[in-house]
């Protein structure tokens, strides 16, 4: 049955709440307004004082008589993990979770009702929130966006602003793509050079992979362990989890480069790869190769409190390894099949670690190979692979590249910007992203955990792109996350008022019809 029309603008929420139902009057927050926070709420408090003061010049003292309530009510279980109700009247505002993660989704739909305007421009005398019963729970616990800072660095300053925009729209995982062929962005004490060498290319491939042009200039950057530890906390407190990826066996040039013995050819010297596309060059398999990777892992989760570790596992060519006496012997003498099979067997060496610490490793799924039993897979090359894993008994996070691939061209024309060839990713595509299992094997839903959005970055050097390319496309995401109710009108109803909200945060989201209208003859 369709969903009633949204009433006002002002409630068009993304992703839409469970349940939504205007009520009369509203509520002025001003000058004598204070906040009711009750023990286990001060978090929450403090995220929306910190969204409230810029839009109101307003700090919101405590007060025991405080208007404005936010409470946990641990009685309230339908709620679970990340539901909450919010009430807001003439009389006050409350705000309502079991747990201290549902107060802060309930912060960011007070933060949605605000007026447009103040997300940009101070108000002066206060701003009124309208009136409104919600009930609100996700449909999904991961609703994630990857970002490729290992193609193209970015500044810690700017992901801040990242994991704001995600925590508007409600996802609760940023997975950061910490190491690839390109570039190596995450200090590993023990190994300096990771850094030190791998950080840096000397100029990047122009055009998609095969291309034989390339731009002439460097490019580098790593993050300190401060940076990244202050992400970390400043995206907790807005409720995202910050999932590192360390990618392996393959993809992994930027280590061989400053660490040459990892390799195959350890003889050899690399640089680190310019190129984009997958890299020939993988790790070997000696038992110093295991015991390097280990330590970084180790470092890895000292940073990272994140349950989850992401231990790549895609795009891993065996042409080394077969040509390689040292690989050989060792499939020999770990009695595999050959030396193909080196890929799961090194996985398997990583993810066991990874659960020794008390993790759970993640890894991406390409094709029917078998994953190591305690990895919660990500499939990104069809459904069809996660609906294998999960018949196998793996959480499964749906990834598949053609719905939530954004470095996928948003439409076709000369006036998109460069972006990954060989498919046109619409805001419809996305929006249409499927994660119920087969109609005859209703009880796989019990083992998907959510959808992930990813921004790979070979073509998206700067903020301003990634952005272009993530939004409104991410809302689409999000709201399918949130709620797998399938109302393709309700949406683009509530995405054109919420465009506005886009615009006052300066997030660009315009349509092609936008730019085609002004566009110069």
């Amino acid at each position: 049955m369709p969903r009633p029309p949204i009433p006002h603008p002002e409630l068009a929420l993304v992703p839409r709440p469970s349940r939504l139902s205007p009520r009369p009057g509203r509520f002025r927050i001003d000058d004598t307004t204070r906040l009711r926070v009750a023990p286990g709420a001060e978090a929450a408090a403090d995220l929306l004082r910190t969204y409230v003061a810029p839009a109101t010049g307003l700090r919101l003292e405590h007060a025991e008589d405080g208007a404005f309530v936010l409470a946990l009510d641990p009685a309230l279980t339908g709620l679970g993990e990340e539901g909450y109700g919010l009430t807001t009247s003439s009389g006050g505002v409350l705000l309502r979770a079991a747990r201290a993660t549902g107060l802060l989704r309930g912060v960011q739909t007070v933060r949605q009702l605000l007026p447009y305007e103040t997300l940009s421009v101070p108000s002066q005398g206060g701003v009124e929130l309208p009136g409104v019963e919600i009930t609100d729970v996700p449909a999904h616990p991961w609703r994630g966006m990857l970002l490729d800072v290992a193609r193209h660095f970015q500044p810690v300053s700017y992901l801040r602003r990242f994991v704001d925009l995600l925590a508007l729209h409600k996802l609760n995982v940023l997975q950061l793509h910490l190491s690839d062929d390109q570039g190596w962005r995450m200090p590993v004490a023990a190994y300096p050079r990771l850094t030190e060498i791998g950080s840096q290319r000397a100029q990047s491939m122009v055009g998609p992979a095969g291309s034989t042009h390339f731009d002439g200039r460097p490019h580098g950057g790593a993050y300190t362990r401060a940076e990244l530890a202050d992400l970390v906390a400043y995206a907790a407190a807005r409720g995202v989890r910050v999932v590192p990826e360390i990618s392996v066996p393959g993809h992994v040039r930027s280590a061989l480069a400053a660490y040459p013995e990892l390799g195959n050819h350890p003889d050899k010297r690399l640089e680190v790869w310019t190129h984009w596309g997958v890299c020939p060059n993988v790790l070997g398999v000696g038992d110093h190769v295991l015991d390097f990777f280990r330590e970084v892992l180790d470092e890895v989760m000292d940073l990272f409190p994140s349950p989850y570790i992401h231990i790549g596992g895609d795009e891993c060519p065996t042409e080394e390894w077969e040509a390689s006496p040292a690989a050989i012997a060792r499939a020999s003498q770990e009695e595999l099949s050959g030396p193909r099979a080196l890929h799961g067997w090194c996985m398997a060496k990583m993810a066991d670690h990874v659960v020794q610490a008390g993790r759970r490793p993640v890894a991406w799924a390409e094709d029917g190979t078998t994953l190591p039993p305690a990895c919660t897979v990500m499939s990104w090359r069809t459904p069809q692979h996660a609906w294998a894993a999960a018949r196998r008994g793996h959480d499964v996070i749906h990834a598949d590249h053609r719905s939530t691939y954004f470095d996928y061209a948003r439409g076709p024309g000369p006036l998109e910007p460069p972006a990954q060839p060989g498919h046109i990713l619409d805001l419809r595509t996305v929006y249409g992203v499927d994660l119920m299992p087969p109609p005859d094997e209703p009880l796989l839903a019990g083992r998907v955990l959510g959808v992930q959005g990813q921004l790979w970055t070979e073509f998206v050097p700067t903020p301003e792109h990634i952005e272009y390319l993530t939004y409104p496309r991410l809302c689409a995401l999000a709201e399918r996350a949130w709620d797998s109710t399938d109302d393709w009108q309700d949406f683009r109803t509530r995405l054109d008022g919420h465009r506005a909200r886009l615009t006052a945060l300066g997030v660009p989201h315009d349509s092609l019809r936008d730019r085609t209208a002004h566009a110069p003859a």
